[in-house]
Order: C-alpha cells, then sequence, then structure tokens
C-alpha cells in the first residue's frame, strides 16, 4: 500500500548524490529542511565519518576516540547517537513540511510510515525487511541503542534513522551501510565481546548487488514512490 493514496498532494523533488562527503551531506539536508519544500535526498558517502547527534556531547568517549584515530565528526542536526559512516555507504532523508498530511501527528514514532520507501527497495532487492524496536545493547551506537527503530532484517539490524523538526518542516533521516567494518565500530564504541558486533549487517552481508550508485538510485525511486514524487 503507498503511503500517499492522495494525488493533490504535492510531490516530493528527488536529489541524487553518488560521491559526496558525509558533511556535505548533512549540510545539504539542512538546506532542505531550511526550504521547507517535499524533498528526498539519497547520497553515496565518499569518506569514512562519524556522524553524531544533536545532543551528544563534544567530550562522549567515542567523539575522542575518532579523533584520536583521525577520523572526521560532523554533527547532525537530528537526535539520536553516533554512526560510523564509510565509503560506499548510503545515506537517505525525506523533507516535508508540517502542514503537508503524510507528516501526521504520530510523526515522532513514524519509522515504519516515513521509512517504507527503505523497505521497499529491499523488497526489490530480494530482502524481506521492517521497522522495529531497538536492541537496547550499545547506548552510544545509534542502531544498537534503546531509541527509536531500527530497520531490522530478521534479528539483524540494518539501518536507523533520525528526526529533525523545525517550525515548518520535518526531516526524516537515515542510514543503511554497505559493508560493516565491526572491528573499527568495536574500537570506537568500545564493544565487548562479538554479540553486539553480530546483530549489525550491511546490503553486502544480504547479498545484495550492484554497485553503490545503483543502489543510491534504486533507494531513490523506491522512496519516490512511497512519496509521490516523479520517477528516477
Amino acid at each position: 500500500m503507498r503511503s500517499v493514496p492522495d494525488d493533490d498532494w504535492p510531490p516530493a523533488t528527488v536529489l541524487v548524490d553518488t560521491d559526496v562527503t558525509c558533511a556535505e551531506v548533512v549540510r545539504s539536508d539542512e538546506r532542505l529542511l531550511r526550504s521547507g519544500a517535499p524533498a528526498i535526498h539519497v547520497a553515496v558517502v565518499s569518506d569514512l565519518t562519524v556522524s553524531y547527534g544533536v545532543g551528544v556531547r563534544e567530550s562522549a568517549p567515542f567523539l575522542e576516540r575518532a579523533r584520536a584515530a583521525g577520523i572526521a565528526l560532523v554533527r547532525r542536526t537530528s537526535g539520536g547517537t553516533g554512526v560510523l559512516h564509510a565509503p560506499g555507504d548510503l545515506v537517505w532523508s525525506l523533507v516535508l513540511p508540517r502542514s503537508d498530511p503524510r507528516v501526521g501527528s504520530g510523526f515522532v514514532g513514524a519509522y515504519g510510515r516515513l521509512g517504507a520507501g527503505v523497505v521497499r527497495f529491499l523488497r526489490r532487492r530480494g530482502v524481506a525487511s521492517e521497522w522495529t524496536a531497538p536492541p537496547h545493547l550499545v547506548p552510544d551506537l545509534c542502531v544498537l541503542s534503546g531509541r527509536g527503530q531500527v530497520l531490522a532484517v530478521d534479528d539483524r539490524v540494518l539501518g536507523g534513522a533520525a528526526q529533525h523538526v523545525s517550525r515548518s518542516a520535518l526531516l526524516h533521516q537515515g542510514m543503511i551501510p554497505l559493508d560493516v567494518d565491526r572491528e573499527r565500530i568495536a574500537r570506537l564504541f568500545d564493544i565487548p565481546g562479538p554479540e553486539p558486533m553480530a546483530r549489525l549487517a550491511g546490503l553486502r552481508d544480504l547479498d545484495v548487488e550492484g554497485g553503490a550508485a545503483d543502489l543510491a538510485h534504486g533507494l531513490a525511486s523506491a522512496l519516490a514512490d512511497e512519496q509521490g514524487g516523479p520517477e528516477v
């Protein structure tokens, strides 16, 4: 079932970037939020970066470890904690005016509705997924924390999402890793033992084929189908 049954609702502008830094993605999303017009943005990250939520202290231990390792940092305006982005990973965002019926009164918990395009994208690639409760395993790592909901494939976590709401618009943004660098993530977030790392999955772990750019366009197309945007 489509998220947008009313053809009178304005379609979203669809933007796809296939080689940009994580910081550039965050700044682009901030501009889209300020504009307030319906938009879908999908990008392929070109660098190794830790992004972190607006409420995270600059002295957080995982940020100190990232600085010591020479990993770029970028603060998001959305919530949540930390995420490691690597070259080839996908990031996506949806911007809607607060007055748009697609936002709805329960947007804070509407991961399944706002992220339905991601589920559609994976289904087209032969992967069944759903937005579900987080595993409550690692507080500082967004996708294994106890906040919001996560994108799950069986008992493995593939991605997550966070929000920034202004007076005029909603930004709902998320990430999907191409590969998972478990060793580096374990070091950055001080994760003991293999069990939490075994819960993480990337697209390659799920045998999703295709280059990162093709996957980005496929994700943008699925998000547009759900939100009533133009063909990609």
